[in-house]
This record gives structure tokens, sequence and C-alpha cells, in this order.
């Protein structure tokens, strides 16, 4: 109840406001002055307003936002929980079942640069600076560069 008398007082004021400055003939920001001073009545006629006063004072309203944040607190722990584990436990054990098979396969051979080439040395402390290029200059006198 006093809440629609607080919303009508704030737009009957907000009416009078783009009264005035409709009379010194800003026309536009009056308009816009009363759009803005309608909104409460708006919000009053659809029953928003009942709803907010019933929900604020309401203890079993507050019990229930308070489930719903643990529920959210439940789901936020789970996850991230779950993310640091990596995954369900079905995920885990097939990860370590295709990390098994994996282990198992043969390696791939090295690609092949040409008839005349020679493989690059693997990254380590024997390699050279210079070989580092070598499969680049392979490819670049193989396109006759």
């Amino acid at each position: 109840m006093i809440a629609e008398t607080v919303c009508s007082a704030v737009s009957a004021a907000g009416l009078g406001i783009a009264a005035i400055t409709a009379y010194r003939r800003r026309f536009l920001a009056a308009a816009r002055i009363a759009a803005y001073s309608l909104v409460p009545v708006g919000l009053v006629m659809t029953g928003i307003v009942d709803w907010l006063a019933d929900t604020a004072f309401s203890p079993m309203a507050w019990a229930g936002f308070g489930v719903l944040g643990a529920a959210w607190l439940l789901f936020a722990v789970t996850r991230t929980v779950e993310r640091r584990r990596g995954g369900t436990r079905k995920e885990r054990k097939e990860a370590r079942a295709a990390a098994r098979r994996e282990a198992a396969a043969p390696t791939a051979s090295a690609p092949s640069l040409g008839a005349g080439s020679r493989p690059a040395a693997g990254p380590g402390p024997a390699s050279r600076p210079e070989d580092d290029f070598s499969d680049i200059e392979a490819i670049l006198k193989k396109h006759g560069i």
C-alpha cells in the first residue's frame, strides 16, 4: 500500500517537472522526463511492486534465496574440484587407457625432405646453429631458390 503511494507521488512529481520543462520549450527533454516518470506507475499497475514487497518481507522467500545460493555454491565447488582432477572418473580412466595405447604404438618415422637432403639434427646440446637451418635450405633448394 505504501509502495504504491510512493510510486504515484514520484510519477506525479516527474510529470510536473516534465510540464515545467515543456513550458521552457525543451520538448525533447520534457518527453524523456515524462517517460521516466511513468515507469513507477507502470510497475505498480503490472504488480511487480507488490511482488517485490512480498518477496522483500517474506522469510520464506529469503530462505529460498539461501537455498539457491547453497545450490550455486555446491555447483561451483564441484566444478572446481572436477577441473583440478581432470574430469570425471570415467574420463580419467579413458585417458589412462589412451596413454597406454599410445605408449604401445610404434613411433612414426621422420619425414624425408628429398633425395639429396639430410635430416635435421634433433634438439639438444650437441646440435649446432648451422644444423637448425638445414631443413630450410633443403626446402629452398627443392623449389629452386
